[in-house]
């Protein structure tokens, strides 16, 4: 479903805790590994079910990456921002879960999807014809991508442009083609595009310019745009960032609402965290928690990055809370 690289899983960051550094032990038989030192108490047992809820990120570990235009400069005239700004408008993370659901679900196109979303919102009244003249959208190489590239043609193509939606694969690879004009406008991701824009122009090693407050993370990302040919429109209330979800069956059984809820009841021996085998070192994912929440898992399940092994071991009830992304099409409750 997805393909393009999390900030939040992909950048080992500053923690240096050896605790944190260490992982979770050594692996057992069973592929989970052995409970991190310090875990303590009976901890919370997984609880299967079919469907899965976020536990809401109350002391803010993952950093804002809401969707968000991106425009190479020369053609962001105010008519082309104000058709992009419609899309972020209507657009939240529910709405953007249903979305993902529709193409990766229930195998609708990304173009049918959105255009059955522009037709439902109203998407194109009121949007003002702008100068015109030919546009490409170019679309990253998974679903979400694709779908918001439509919504933007659609939005585009009522201010008066000919649009062409181009697949473009990753950031690597359409960053130089948005920064040359050869594609025009993407859909992209406020912290992550904020910190490919920072370390391309400052290196790999650069202080990390996004936060878990939008408006500092829009305010570095414009900065670094500008410097790059770039122009952002206006950040949507959708997101797609890493999350920490558990069945409802689960949340119900201990009372969970939040992050802080699990690390108060749910730290201990029997509590079973999955996600990617980066996951035990990584700053925006175990060990975020144990840093920022003080969560302790009794054991690590070293499965995949919100992919299908984790959502399985969630709903089978072999594990206790894991790593998805917040605008998963499994996500929706419809």
């Amino acid at each position: 479903m997805r393909a393009r690289t999390r900030l939040a899983v992909g950048a080992v960051g500053a923690l240096t805790m050896a605790g944190l550094l260490t992982g979770c032990g050594d692996a057992g038989s069973s592929g989970t590994d052995a409970p991190e030192q310090g875990a303590s108490g009976a901890g919370c047992a997984p609880v299967a079910g079919e469907q899965l809820v976020v536990l809401d990120d109350d002391k803010k570990l993952q950093n804002t990456d809401n969707i968000i235009p991106a425009v190479n400069a020369k053609v962001a005239n105010p008519q082309l921002l104000a058709a992009l700004d419609k899309v972020s408008a209507a657009l939240d993370t529910p709405k953007l879960i249903a979305l993902n659901k529709a193409v990766d679900v229930d195998r609708k196109t990304p173009k049918s999807a959105a255009e059955e979303f522009a037709a439902t919102t109203g998407l194109t009244t009121g949007i003002a014809k702008g100068p015109g003249g030919p546009i490409v959208v170019g679309a990253g190489n998974f679903s979400e991508s694709q779908t918001l590239a439509e919504l933007y043609n659609i939005a585009l193509t009522a201010a008066g442009y000919q649009v062409k939606v181009q697949q473009i694969g990753n950031r690597e690879l359409y960053g130089p083609s948005l920064k040359k004009g050869e594609i025009q406008v993407v859909p992209e991701y406020a912290a992550t595009m904020a910190e490919f824009l920072n370390t391309k122009a400052n290196g790999k090693d650069a202080t990390p310019v996004s936060s878990p407050e939008l408006d500092k993370t829009v305010s570095a990302l414009k900065s670094e745009g500008d410097k790059a040919g770039l122009t952002f429109g206006t950040p949507s209330a959708a997101q797609d960032q890493n999350a920490f979800a558990v069945t409802k069956a689960f949340a119900d059984k201990y009372a969970l609402k939040t992050l802080s809820d699990l690390a108060a009841k749910c730290s201990g021996k029997e509590t079973v965290l999955a996600g990617p085998p980066e996951c035990p070192q990584r700053p925006k994912c175990q060990a975020g928690l144990v840093e920022v929440y003080d969560f302790k898992a009794g054991s690590f399940s070293s499965l995949d990055a919100g992919g299908p092994q984790t959502k399985n071991a969630l709903k089978t009830g072999t594990a206790s809370v894991g790593l998805v992304f917040s605008s998963d099409g499994a996500l929706a409750t419809g």
